[in-house]
C-alpha cells in the first residue's frame, strides 16, 4: 500500500543477529545513559556536567544540559578497570529496513529507532578500509542528482564507552516504502568507533521528535517531521506504527513478518487482534520521547503500584528496563531465578516452560498489556539459563519499554495528537518450548 501519504515498510530480520543479554544490557547502558544499580562488571566510573541530546542522565551529545558518563568495566577480582571492549557492546540491529535515498536511489538498510531523532548512513565519505571493513551498502552523493551539501552542518552521537560516529550532513530524496520524501537531511558518516563499524546495517533512521537530533548549528526535521508537512497529512493520518514479530511468529495472523506504516492503522492487524480501535493515552514529548505515564504493573495478577512512574516506548533497544523492586517481584514468580552478577541481569533455568513462567503486564495509561511469556527469556546465558528480557533500569527514574515488551503489541505512535495506542496482540497458542539459544 502506497498512496498519498502512506506507506508500509516490512522489517527484516538481521540474519546475522546472535542475541547476546549482557552485550545488549551494555549497549542500553551507553544509549540511555544508565549508572547500574545492581553489582556486575559494568559501573559509572565519574560524572561531569556538559552539554548533551537525551536530558538528565543522558550521554549523547547535543542542546539540552545533562551529566556525562563514563562507562567502565571491572577487569580483574582485585577491582582493575578499563574501557568496555568493544566486544562487549552488541550494536547489530535485530530489525533492518530497507529504504532508498536519492536518485536514483540507492537502498541502504537501516534500524528504525523511536529512541532517537537521527537519519545517518555510510557513506563514501569514510575510510576505503572502513567501507571494506563488512558487508555494507554504501551511499555515495556524488551519484545522485538530488543530494545538496549542507555547508556549515555537521552531527555526532557519542557515548560514554569512547563509540561515536560524527560527519557531515546534506539533503537528499528518501523513499519510504514507495513514498517520497523530499529535500530530507542525510547525515552522512564520516568517522565510525570500531563499535559502529562492527554493527550490520547501513545506519540508522530516528522517529524519536526532532528537538533531540544532534545536527549543529540546529536540529533538522526528522523524516516524519518531513513527510507530515510536505504530504500535507490531515491530523488523523499524522502517525506511524511499529508490529515487531516474536522469534515464533509463525501464526496466521502475522505469519513471521515484521512492518512499519506510515499514514495509517492496519486494519487487518486490528481484526487480527480482534480489536476495533487502538487504546490511547497522552505522551509528554518535552525530552524528545514517546513517554507516558505507566504507573502499575501485575504479576500473576498482583497489582504493583509504582506511583508517578513514567515510560519510554523505544524501539532501539532490545530489552526493557524497569526499577529494580519490580523486577525483582518478577523473577521471584520464576522458580529457579537468580541474579547472576558476572552478566549483570537476572537469569532463569533454561528448562523452564512457558507455562512456568509468571504473566506480567505494564500500564500505558490505565490499561495493562502483557509481555509475551516467550519473550521473557532473551538469550542463552549458559551453564544451563536463559537472560532474562526484562532488567535494571539502574540510575534512570522512568521504565525503558524496548522490543520485549513492544513484541507484545501493536504500538501507534500518533504524532498528531500527541499520543501513543497499543492493541495487545492475541496470545499465540503455548508449547512448552524454550526460546533459542541464539
Amino acid at each position: 500500500m502506497a498512496t498519498k501519504g502512506l506507506s508500509r515498510v516490512v522489517l527484516n530480520r538481521n540474519s546475522n543477529y546472535k542475541a547476546s543479554g549482557p552485550k545488549s544490557y551494555v549497549y542500553a547502558l551507553n544509549k540511555w545513559g544508565i549508572s547500574p544499580t545492581k553489582e556486575g562488571p559494568y559501573f559509572v566510573s565519574n560524572r561531569i556536567e556538559t552539554q548533551g541530546k537525551f536530558g538528565t542522565s543522558k550521554a549523547i551529545g547535543g542542546q539540552a544540559r545533562v551529566r556525562q558518563h563514563v562507562l567502565q568495566k571491572r577487569l580483574d577480582a582485585s577491582g582493575k578497570s578499563g574501557e568496555v571492549p568493544s566486544e562487549d557492546i552488541q550494536y547489530d540491529a535485530m530489525y533492518l529496513s530497507t529504504i532508498g535515498i536519492g536518485t536514483p536511489a540507492q537502498n541502504v538498510s537501516l534500524d528504525f529507532d523511536t529512541g532517537s531523532a537521527d537519519l545517518w548512513v555510510w557513506s563514501t565519505e569514510l575510510p576505503t578500509s572502513v567501507q571494506s571493513s563488512g558487508k555494507h551498502n554504501i551511499y555515495d552523493p556524488s551519484k545522485s542528482s538530488t543530494y545538496k551539501k549542507l555547508d556549515g552542518y555537521t552531527w555526532q552521537i557519542q557515548y560514554g564507552d569512547s563509540s561515536s560516529a560524527s560527519g557531515d550532513v546534506g539533503t537528499d530524496n528518501v523513499d519510504l516504502g514507495g513514498l517520497t520524501i523530499k529535500d530530507q537531511a542525510i547525515e552522512l558518516a564520516k568517522n565510525l568507533s570500531t563499535q559502529f563499524a562492527q554493527g550490520a546495517g547501513d545506519g540508522l533512521l530516528g522517529l524519536a521528535f526532532g528537538s533531540i537530533n544532534t545536527v549543529q548549528p540546529k536540529a533538522v526535521p526528522t523524516p516524519v517531521e518531513n513527510l507530515i508537512t510536505q504530504q500535507d497529512i490531515p491530523q488523523e493520518a499524522e502517525l506511524f506504527t511499529a508490529y515487531l514479530g516474536s522469534w515464533r511468529d509463525t501464526n496466521e495472523a502475522d505469519k513471521g513478518e515484521s512492518f512499519y506504516t506510515f499514514g495509517y492503522i492496519d486494519q487487518d492487524t486490528l481484526k487480527a487482534a480482534n480489536a476495533t480501535e487502538p487504546y490511547y493515552v497522552d505522551i509528554d514529548s518535552s525530552q524528545g520521547f514517546w513517554q507516558f505515564q505507566s504507573t502499575s504493573a501485575t504479576v500473576n495478577g498482583k497489582t504493583i503500584t509504582r506511583s508517578g512512574n513514567t515510560a519510554i516506548a523505544d524501539t532501539g533497544t532490545t530489552l526493557a528496563l524497569i526499577d529494580d523492586s519490580t523486577l525483582e517481584q518478577i523473577y521471584a514468580a520464576i522458580p529457579g531465578s537468580k541474579y547472576d552478577n558476572t552478566q549483570q541481569g537476572y537469569v532463569y533455568p533454561s528448562d523452564t516452560s512457558l507455562d512456568k513462567l509468571p504473566v506480567v503486564t505494564f500500564a500505558v495509561g490505565d490499561k495493562q498489556f502483557t509481555v509475551q511469556k516467550e519473550d521473557l527469556g532473551f538469550a542463552d546465558a549458559g551453564n544451563g539459563f536463559i537472560y532474562g528480557g526484562i532488567q535494571s533500569r539502574g540510575s534512570l527514574d522512568f521504565d525503558i519499554l524496548g522490543d520485549t515488551f513492544l513484541k507484545g503489541i501493536y504500538a501507534i505512535f500518533d504524532q498528531g495528537n500527541k499520543r501513543f495506542g497499543a492493541v495487545q496482540r492475541i496470545e499465540k497458542e503455548q508449547n512448552t518450548d524454550v526460546p533459542p539459544s541464539s
